[in-house]
């Protein structure tokens, strides 16, 4: 199958180059420069030339604070581009697997969000993914969609890469406790998409959740970090109020994960365990 990867150069998207070296299906790895998924007609060309059989959709605007002043361009990458992916795999009988966030509900729950949870998103990344998941549904083309949450890799800024920096930096350092959630490792979400690539399970269409195993807040996520980078800071939990942003954050966004696991047959690793993978693969490409 050949199968179209966008958003190529991000965190996701640099994890499903490593996951596609061992297989043997053909992969077409695009970002901005190669592809412009605002245009239609160019993935349209994209997928005629190719023969595209799958989209993976990890192109996203992801930046969280700045779109709420920004709404046009979250909105035309995160939905308007997420559609004209889907109008183009309905075209071509493509199936288009969309990775979506846990910023689609509000955060207010006191237990892990299921896929069939009411969606209320609080800004305007959330508003304008799940606009992107409903009009991709609304196109009918065979769509697996995956809300994930806490994203964090070896490639670029994240929150793991930031906290081994300043713990090793600073004496002390405060961190938000009353945000709790599951970290994701890129690397686990990428070869969860390939297993499904892989096991030839495409006809399992539907919106799924996957993140990481387990529980935490960011302020026990920094410590874990800390401690597994061999850093001595003193880190002090403190409230959202104290540390002021655009948008409010989630205060609980555990995703329910039962229904990906039982519908793919997919073992989930817990989140310390791919913590200390990433932290490992830092070390030794001395990345900070």
């Amino acid at each position: 199958m050949n199968i179209l990867v966008t958003g190529a150069n991000g965190q996701l998207g640099n994890e499903m180059r490593r996951m596609a070296t061992g297989s043997s299906h053909r992969f077409i790895f695009t970002d901005v420069a190669e592809l412009d998924i605002t245009d239609l007609d160019a993935i349209r060309r994209c997928m005629t030339d190719n023969g595209i059989d799958i989209i993976v959709n990890c192109a996203a605007y992801t930046n969280v604070d700045k779109a709420e002043d920004d709404f046009q361009t979250a909105d035309l990458i995160n939905n308007k581009a997420t559609e004209s992916l889907a109008v183009a795999a309905a075209e071509h009988d493509a199936t288009l697997i969309h990775v979506s966030t846990d910023y689609v509900f509000d955060g207010s729950a006191c237990k892990p969000y299921a896929e069939t949870e009411e969606t209320r998103p609080a800004g305007v990344y959330g508003r304008t993914k799940l606009a992107g998941e409903q009009a991709a549904a609304a196109t009918g083309c065979k769509l697996i969609v995956l809300r994930t949450a806490w994203l964090y890799s070896r490639w670029g800024n994240n929150f793991v890469k930031t906290m081994r920096r300043l713990t090793a930096e600073r004496d002390e350092l405060n961190v938000v406790f009353d945000q709790v959630g599951t970290p994701t490792f890129a690397g686990d979400l990428a070869d969860a998409i390939g297993h499904i690539i892989e096991s030839d399970q495409l006809g399992k269409t539907g919106i799924y959740h996957f993140s990481n195993e387990g529980v935490c807040s960011w302020y026990d996520f920094a410590v874990a970090i800390a401690e597994e980078s061999g850093n001595t800071c003193d880190i002090h939990p403190i409230h959202s109020d104290e540390f002021p942003c655009k948008v409010r954050r989630p205060h609980y966004s555990v995703l329910d994960k039962t229904k990906f696991r039982t519908t793919f047959g997919y073992k989930i690793p817990h989140w310390y365990a791919s913590m200390k993978k990433c932290i490992n693969q830092l070390n030794e490409s001395n990345g900070i």
